[in-house]
């Protein structure tokens, strides 16, 4: 089922001991993964210093971008929950400078609401 979420665009969380492992050169000494979920190769990382977007980019994924966004740059955001039909939950960021949000969209087994809380810790 992790396969078909991807493909259908929906997260799925992973361990945050692996992606900190992984991350090591681009951390902080400081920071900390505190969340992670997975789109099919593209990671959403959350840390105790900032929000992370890691896009794994052509056929053989080995060119990757990472975005890094700090939580003071997130001016407000928005969770749609998933409903009886649309199975997905959403989550909209809006970043200072831009007009257009950042979208994710989460499966139903995943708790929206613990990814808000998670920003709204470090953003409020």
């Amino acid at each position: 089922m992790g396969l078909f979420d991807g493909m259908m665009g929906n997260a799925s969380e992973m361990d945050t001991h692996k992606v900190q492992d992984e991350l090591t050169e681009l951390l902080a000494p400081s920071e900390q993964v505190e969340h992670a979920y997975k789109l099919i190769r593209d990671l959403f990382v959350f840390t105790n210093k900032r929000l992370i977007l890691i896009d794994k980019q052509g056929m053989t994924g080995k060119k990757t971008e990472y975005h890094s966004i700090p939580y003071k740059s997130i001016t407000h955001f928005s969770i749609e929950t998933a409903g009886t039909f649309d199975l997905d939950a959403e989550l909209k960021i809006w970043i200072s400078g831009s007009s257009t949000p950042l979208e994710k969209t989460f499966n139903k087994q995943l708790n929206i609401y613990k990814v808000q809380s998670v920003l709204a810790e470090y953003v409020l």
